[in-house]
């Protein structure tokens, strides 16, 4: 899928300590079939790395898995890292283990794109194609 001449592009991140990776490669998978450029930065990611990876990259998307309950804590850190580096014009998306009591404050961090456990592939990547295109 394209924006405008180029590939959507999507780091897709893991924060913190989580260490569960299958259903992120899954999601991965899921984007690289819909034609999305993706970098996956791998485990154990700080919301510094997160938002030097997004800026090396000249990220469109920029997606965190979350698993283990850190998310509010990491998506606080990573904010106004994302805001410093000029990327506030991009999709920040969050998906895994994420309460719906979450979803609020998730959103007013900037992170609009919420998907919790059990999302539909075929949801996450329309949102993309809707949001990012």
């Amino acid at each position: 899928m394209t924006r405008g001449d180029k590939r959507i592009k999507v780091v897709l991140a893991k924060p913190g300590l989580d260490g569960h990776d299958q259903g992120v490669k899954v999601v991965a998978r899921a984007m690289m079939d819909a034609g999305f450029e993706v970098i996956y930065t791998g485990l154990r990611q700080t919301p510094e790395q997160v938002a030097r990876i997004a800026l090396d990259e000249d990220a469109d998307v920029i997606a965190l898995s979350s698993l283990a309950g850190a998310h509010l804590p990491f998506c606080r850190k990573l904010k106004p890292l994302l805001e410093s580096g000029g990327l506030t014009d991009k999709v920040w998306m969050i998906g895994g283990n994420i309460p719906r009591q979450d979803h609020d404050e998730l959103r007013a961090l900037g992170f609009k794109g919420i998907f919790s456990t059990g999302a539909k592939l075929d949801d996450i990547v329309n949102y993309i194609r809707e949001q990012a295109a």
